[in-house]
């Protein structure tokens, strides 16, 4: 299982269990796991990661891929 960091579109997808970095927890850099629900980012790169919303609403950039 290769893990990779969310800074491209393209090996971002739906159905993917990632891990984010929530707006309010940007600074303490904490983890939250989910299903990616939709890809919100429409360049093909972001430096601080691709935003998404996960299954259960959260939004923020994917920080981990699995």
């Amino acid at each position: 299982m290769s893990q990779s960091d969310g800074t491209k579109r393209a090996q971002v997808s739906r159905g993917q269990e990632v891990d984010i970095v929530l707006k309010k927890d940007q600074r303490s850099g904490k983890l939250t796991r989910g299903v990616v629900k939709d890809l919100l980012t429409n360049a093909p790169t972001h430096p601080h990661g691709i935003k998404v919303r996960l299954e259960d609403g959260q939004v923020g950039r994917v920080k981990r891929i699995y």
